[in-house]
């Protein structure tokens, strides 16, 4: 029987399946739609979720079939075209692009392999709770009579209309941009290397700059464009966030036009795949939790997709929550546990929130690049100081508790030519060595150092066992810098 039902099974849905899967914790997963959408939403993958996929076994799928994002090109209407290259020598990865759909498939067919299917048509339309766990009601789209079923959790992964959210009566308060805009998947015929964006922009006084924007997919040739929608595709009607299906979308012609408003060059585009109009709005959730109910990703948190930070925020929403749902059902901590989830990050999302409105609100008016070059990696995500985060080295140079764990340069073991993460060294693949503690079924907590030393002045050490960091149960290997989101 299912411990935790999870409600959307997009990127955030599937992840947080897997992750509880592979914790160990029985779930299932609904979603209204019959089958996914095929839109390109989200691209950019950060580093950080990179991480995150590859603790969870998936990292190599996913960049075997997306494409590395190398820079960007912008365009200011009347100046000379400048190249701003992404390096990121010194991190584990680099900035991957992922059309979302492919995402969802990857993530689908690795939760398939824990046995868990995505149950589609299934709508939830009901929910109340008690001390005790949660009952809810569920549709199928195809008729027939409604489902009851009873949880000890639910996981509200279903987007910015969360129905979870809504049951809940959770405040969702932010407000919307006034205009439209529009994407299309098009093949365009111009010398732009492999791999870099474009943005072509001419900046309007009082209101947003005309653009016209491409993110590399990792097709030969083809981008997901967007733009300002015109007023005859401004339609009123639809939602207030996101692709707004029902409308219509742009033709080719019409993308066409804003391409040769705006760069010199006028590459032709050709093969338009799919078009949509979007809405773009910016709210949080005033909790991300409710008794035994959770939001994550979308239902918890939507803003302007500047920096692509929403899909990569949601999926570490859901890598936070899953581990400490798996520990709590096991008896391995107390359910108090859960209470860091919203602590931990809420703060995320309202920072993401107001960064990317203040970076959508200013753009093409930048002073200069941007203050951090890993601004927009999601590698200075910290929970230090937060409740449930315990240092103890006393104000002890480098990352302190809570704080990501960085990698390691230098790392040779004996016998082995390639140098090894020290990150996988530390956090491991989910199969103990030798000696190893499995304290809760987690794989990065162990001692010894596994035969491996550092090189070159670098220096690493994994996590030692014994003692705790959080109150309650998250294990040792947590106690100076942070391995999970």
């Amino acid at each position: 029987m299912a411990e935790i039902l999870v409600v959307g099974a997009g990127p955030v849905g599937l992840t947080m399946a897997a992750e509880l899967a592979r914790h160990g914790a029985r779930c299932r997963i609904i979603d209204r739609l019959a089958q996914p959408l095929p839109y390109c939403r989200a691209i950019g993958v950060t580093p950080r979720t990179l991480e995150v996929w590859d603790a969870m076994g998936i990292a190599r799928e996913m960049i075997d079939a997306g494409i590395w994002i190398e820079g960007l090109r912008s365009i200011l209407h009347g100046q000379p075209p400048r190249d701003a290259r992404l390096e990121l020598p010194d991190l584990p990865y680099a900035q991957l692009g992922l059309p979302q759909y492919e995402t969802e498939r990857l993530l689908a067919r690795h939760l398939g392999r824990f046995g868990i299917t995505v149950e589609r048509g299934v709508t939830l339309t009901g929910l109340s709770q008690d001390a005790e766990g949660v009952a809810v009601r569920l549709e199928q789209a195809g008729g027939g009579p409604p489902e009851s079923a009873g949880f000890r959790y639910v996981v509200g992964c279903d987007g910015a209309h969360s129905a979870v959210r809504r049951a809940l009566g959770i405040g969702f308060e932010g407000d919307a941009f006034p205009m439209m805009f529009m994407l299309g998947d098009v093949h365009i015929g111009w010398d732009l290397p492999r791999g870099m964006a474009l943005r072509a922009l001419r900046l309007v006084e009082g209101g947003a700059p005309d653009m016209f924007i491409a993110i590399p997919l990792p097709e030969p040739g083809r981008y997901r464009v967007s733009m300002l929608a015109p007023a005859g595709l401004a339609s009123p009607g639809g939602s207030d966030h996101g692709i707004q299906a029902e409308l219509q979308g742009p033709d080719l012609p019409q993308i066409q036009a804003v391409a040769d408003d705006l760069l010199p060059d006028r590459p032709r585009l050709s093969d338009l795949r799919w078009s949509s109009v979007f809405r773009i709005s910016m709210r949080l959730a005033a909790h991300y939790r409710q008794g035994r109910a959770f939001i994550a990703g979308d239902a918890a948190h939507i803003h302007p997709p500047t920096g692509g930070q929403g899909m990569n925020t949601g999926i570490q929403d859901a890598c936070n929550l899953a581990w400490k749902l798996a520990l709590v059902l096991k008896g391995a901590a107390p359910e108090s546990l859960l209470d860091s989830y919203e602590a931990e990050r809420r703060p995320v999302g309202a920072e993401v929130v107001a960064r990317t409105r203040a970076a959508s609100e200013g753009y093409g008016r930048e002073a200069g690049s941007k203050p951090d070059r890993l601004a927009d990696t999601q590698i200075l995500v910290s929970y230090r100081g937060t409740g449930w985060v315990r240092d103890d080295a006393g104000g002890a140079a480098g990352p302190a508790a809570g704080d990501r764990a960085p990698d390691a340069i230098g790392l040779r073991r004996h016998g082995v030519g390639f140098p090894p993460a020290a990150l996988r060294c530390a956090a491991g693949d989910g199969t103990p060595p030798a000696g190893a503690s499995r304290r809760g079924g987690h794989p990065w907590e162990r001692g010894g150092s596994r035969g491996f030393r550092a090189g070159g002045g670098a220096a690493s050490r994994p996590p030692s066992a014994g003692g705790r960091d959080r109150a309650g149960g998250r294990p040792a290997g947590m106690a100076r810098p942070c391995l999970l989101p």
